[in-house]
């Protein structure tokens, strides 16, 4: 009858093999098994009637299997995903799906993260220089405060993701759509955009001094406060974007205004009267 009831454990158990927990409360629950089928015996049950009385005294067997899998391998897939204070430098993380994935204060600089879908991700404090981001996920993930220089972007999805105060030099965005994404209180003099559409992005209070920003397209896109000098938009598109220098009705303010470049740009009304009340050069501008 031993083996009875272990193969009757071996057909309920069987889907979760595998899983610690599940394994270890499987040689508990036989051992309780037998234990009750002996005290049923020992009453004068036969073997029949003490088997199925046994099986009785467990309940929904097959539930709490299921409830104690799920937990564990949640706890399992928690531990795979937080990766936080470790020193991971050249790592391979292409093409995982990790959700919600912790990466802070780690060392992650020149590993590869191409195609990975890495949503609701946290890679805060940490050093990403040289990494490659190209054709991932990176919605709703968390780069402030970091180092990314020399990263590259390829063809990225990023959707609200923040690159808030963080170090850029040398990164590279090439063919990114990007929506609602915040790049404020950053250094972008020395980085890379090209071929992009920024949708509802913030700059606001970052160092955009000299950037080449030219054929690329800005909707719903805030420069508040931002270090404009010397920006060139020439033949981009620009449709409600706002424009308030860090320098009001100053030298600095006039200069800022007048470094701006927008040859060849198109933009909507609203966009072009905010920046000729700010004397912007706007001679070879197309309003649509």
């Amino acid at each position: 009858m031993n083996e009875k009831l272990t193969n009757y454990l071996n057909g309920v158990f069987a889907p979760y093999d595998g899983v610690k927990s599940v394994t270890e409360l499987k040689a508990d629950l036989l051992s309780d098994l037998q234990e009750r089928f002996c005290e049923l015996k020992a009453e004068g049950k036969d073997d029949e009637t003490a088997f199925a009385m046994t099986l009785d005294s467990i309940g929904d067997i097959e539930q709490t299997v299921l409830e104690v899998a799920n937990l564990s391998r949640s706890l399992e897939q928690q531990v795979l995903t937080n990766f936080s204070a470790s020193n991971l430098p050249k790592s391979d993380f292409a093409g995982v799906t990790a959700h919600k994935a912790k990466f802070e204060t780690s060392v992650l600089r020149g590993s590869d993260f191409a195609g990975a879908d890495l949503t609701g991700s946290s890679f805060k404090s940490s050093d990403l220089r040289e990494a490659n981001f190209d054709g991932a996920n990176l919605t709703d993930c968390n780069f402030t405060t970091l180092d990314l220089a020399g990263a590259s972007f390829n063809k990225t999805i990023l959707v609200r993701t923040n690159f808030s105060a963080s170090g850029l030099i040398g990164a590279k965005f090439i063919g990114v759509k990007l929506t609602d994404v915040k790049l404020t209180k950053t250094d972008l003099r020395k980085t890379i955009f090209e071929n992009c559409i920024f949708n509802g992005v913030d700059f606001g209070e970052s160092d955009l001094r000299g950037l080449c920003l030219d054929g690329q397209t800005f909707i719903g896109v805030n420069f508040d406060k931002s270090a404009m000098n010397n920006v060139s938009f020439k033949s981009a598109t620009l449709k409600n974007v706002s424009f308030r220098w860090a320098y009001i009705l100053s030298k600095k303010y006039f200069r800022a205004t007048k470094g701006v470049c927008f040859d060849g740009a198109m933009m909507d009304k609203l966009t072009y009267a905010a920046l000729k009340g700010m004397l912007a050069d706007l001679s070879k501008v197309t309003i649509i």
